[in-house]
């Protein structure tokens, strides 16, 4: 932006400040909060057109100016100020506000910065707090980070001073209203269908489903698309830090755990609900990640007649997510032997789906890989399909190969049993991507 055009922004940035400072001298909050935006906007529109009027001497603004500034005040009182246009906008999958004049946000998986901006930081404090209040959390000196979700089911993260050096930050993962079907995936190449028939038959024949992946995978998304293969006469049992699955069955209990409050009690963990669901009678259990001492409770749910469990951990490979799981466990600080961790792990989890954010932003599954046993203290795995980087091309794009390793999975045998035979040509097929 040119030195004029800052100037310009700054006037319009604090002419929206008077004017919504104006209309909160003038208004009844908990009139407005009690009404709501649609019956409310044609008073505040005609507020707001008077006080621009008396402001045309010193801001003159053009027409397209008016109505964008009438907008941002509209948003301003019944929204996120300056990230409504971009909640708007669909393509737009994160929403990263890394301070208050740097906002970027991620599309088809490329980051991308914008133009838009926070007037200061107060202004963006006041944004985080409107969030985070709004699902009865807090965010303050005491306690400078703080996960909550919006009314769509985004799920947002925020740091605040004096943990985040220059200013708060904000971090928004948008909830796709278009949910992604089994179909959506196979046509954008992110597995093929012997693949997704595999997992398909292994959800319905109620194996345990470990979906590793790094940050922005898709991992969420993933374990949706899976979950919508399990019978709707099982009672499924969700848990998760921040609510974000949308299962499509209708018997579903969804819990969510609980930070503490601001004398630090009342913290409901991952672990305690895992426990809890235990006594719920589930014929299922999702849980949103794993990533503590809840990982022991879910492996013996597995182990203890709660098979066809799902969830999903932060990891780079299949082997990786193993290894997570085992330093899960030790955080549980009961000395369990190393060994016994690791046939509690290879007897509970039968499949791991590696899932890689690529370079093009492209999310593909790639790898499907079978737990088949112990071998000394190693739990042994073999890869069902892979999928191989071959290249990159002109265009920017990750070429590679779906691939079968021709291994037949040992679990073939319990899914012909669940009614699910699978013909030798899925483990033989090879699908180029270019």
């Amino acid at each position: 932006m040119t030195a004029a055009g800052d100037v310009r922004n700054s006037q319009y940035q604090e002419l929206k400040e008077r004017i919504h400072r104006a209309l909160l001298n003038r208004l009844n909050l908990d009139r407005l909060n009690r009404v709501g935006r649609s019956e409310a906007e044609p008073e505040l529109r005609g507020l707001i057109i008077g006080l621009l009027d008396a402001e045309k001497e010193t801001t003159p603004l053009s027409l397209a100016e008016r109505e964008s500034l009438i907008t941002d005040v509209f948003h301003e009182l019944f929204g996120l100020g300056p990230l409504e246009a971009l909640l708007a906008d669909d393509s737009v999958s994160d929403i990263l506000v890394n301070r208050s004049n740097q906002i970027y946000v991620e599309r088809n998986g490329k980051l991308e910065e914008t133009s838009l901006t926070f007037k200061d930081d107060q202004h963006l404090l006041r944004i985080i707090e409107r969030i985070v209040s709004s699902v009865g959390r807090r965010v303050d000196e005491s306690s400078p980070m703080v996960d909550a979700r919006l009314l769509d089911g985004s799920r947002v993260n925020a740091v605040i001073p004096p943990l985040a050096l220059d200013g708060p930050v904000l971090s928004i993962r948008r909830f796709r209203t278009d949910r992604l079907g089994a179909s959506d995936l196979v046509e954008r190449l992110s597995l093929t269908q012997p693949m997704l028939d595999l997992l398909k038959y292994a959800v319905a024949a109620r194996l345990n489903i470990l979906v590793s992946g790094g940050t922005g995978a898709g991992k969420t998304t993933f374990l949706n698309v899976l979950s919508s293969f399990i019978s709707d006469r099982e009672r499924i049992v969700t848990i998760e830090d921040a609510a974000e699955l949308v299962l499509r069955q209708r018997h579903v209990v969804r819990l969510e755990t609980r930070p503490s409050n601001i004398e630090g009690k009342g913290a409901v963990k991952q672990r305690q609900l895992v426990i809890n669901a235990l006594r719920m009678r589930p014929d299922r259990i999702v849980v949103g990640e794993v990533r503590g001492e809840e990982a022991l409770d879910m492996l013996q749910a597995m182990n203890t007649g709660h098979d066809g469990s799902l969830t999903t951990i932060h990891a780079n490979s299949p082997r990786d997510a193993l290894y997570r799981l085992d330093t899960m466990v030790a955080m549980t600080n009961l000395n369990i032997p190393d060994r016994a961790v690791k046939q509690q792990v290879a007897s509970a989890v039968n499949l791991v789906v590696q899932l890689t954010r690529l370079s093009d932003g492209h999310r593909r599954v790639t790898a499907i890989t079978e737990l088949t046993g112990m071998e000394q203290d190693v739990i042994t795995m073999q890869d069902i399909y892979l999928f191989d980087r071959t290249g990159l091309l002109p265009d920017g794009r990750v070429s590679g190969v779906f691939r079968a390793t021709g291994i037949r999975p040992k679990c073939a045998a319990q899914l012909a049993t669940a009614g699910f035979a699978m013909p030798p040509e899925m483990f033989e097929h090879r699908v180029v991507v270019a």
